[in-house]
């Protein structure tokens, strides 16, 4: 049985990079993004190049009532769902003081970041325990938070509270599917070069380049998606509930 991943957020940077792993490895591929994202089309061009069904699924992360609609629409063409990559996710309106953070901001990264990470969850979850699985098949839900769900950054106070949020959701849901033979894992990228990080990426290279990360450089796309799709296919048995560090022991604690 083909593997079939659902990736949010998946029209550009980490998520495409996560799509075009995951296509590589021979899993059919569910891209999301915006319906007016132009992005979206070229992507899917892209990852059809791989020789694997893939299937463009514009819609909201935030609008839940959508969430059963569009898993049956996925099945129909590419069949039954495996995986899960929520990887969908905003930044701050304004880096700052965080005595200054607005709620629009606060509500707008807690809207995306974490409560449709949990309700995308839930109702993927709820969706394979309907169904009868095959015993040779790894189901897994992967989510995409970040090392600011532990390091603080006060300039985007809002982003780490929400992705701490979104950490404990992997956690919660690890608990919950685990005598359900699903794996849960949380995948927190560290400096990364991609389009949302790119107004302050050379500020990151060089704080890397002076001992920051312990691998002194930034970290690029391609290498979130093998881990990701290492992780789809099952390639750490007997595991669930881990948060892979994916930040050059950035984290690591050091004297």
């Amino acid at each position: 049985m083909t593997q079939v991943a659902l990736v949010t957020g998946a029209s550009r940077g980490i998520g495409l990079a996560i799509a075009e792993a995951l296509a590589k490895n021979g899993f059919s591929v569910a891209v999301n993004g915006l319906a007016d994202d132009a992005e979206l089309a070229y992507a899917c061009q892209h990852l059809s190049s791989f020789g694997v069904p893939v299937l463009p699924v514009p819609f909201d992360v935030t609008k839940s009532n959508d969430y059963p609609r569009i898993f049956s629409g996925i099945e129909s063409r590419l069949g039954p769902l495996t995986t899960l990559v929520n990887n969908a996710g905003v930044g701050v309106l304004h880096r700052g003081d965080l005595l200054d953070v607005t709620p629009e901001s606060w509500d707008r990264c807690f809207a995306v970041n974490a409560r449709a990470m949990f309700f995308l969850s839930q109702a993927f979850a709820k969706h394979l325990l309907l169904k009868t699985r095959l015993q040779n098949v790894f189901y897994s839900l992967v989510n995409i938070t970040s090392s600011n769900a532990v390091a603080v950054a006060t300039a985007r106070s809002e982003y780490c509270a929400s992705k701490a949020a979104a950490a404990m959701v992997s956690k919660t849901f690890a608990v919950r599917l685990g005598a359900e033979n699903i794996a849960v894992y949380d995948v927190q990228p560290g400096l990364i070069a991609t389009e949302m990080t790119l107004p302050v990426i050379e500020q990151y290279r060089a704080r890397a380049e002076q001992g920051l990360t312990l691998f002194p450089r930034v970290g690029e796309p391609a290498e979130i998606g093998r881990i990701v799709a290492a992780l789809a296919r099952g390639d750490l048995p007997y595991t669930t509930g881990q948060v892979i560090s994916a930040d050059a022991g950035m984290l690591v604690p050091r004297f």
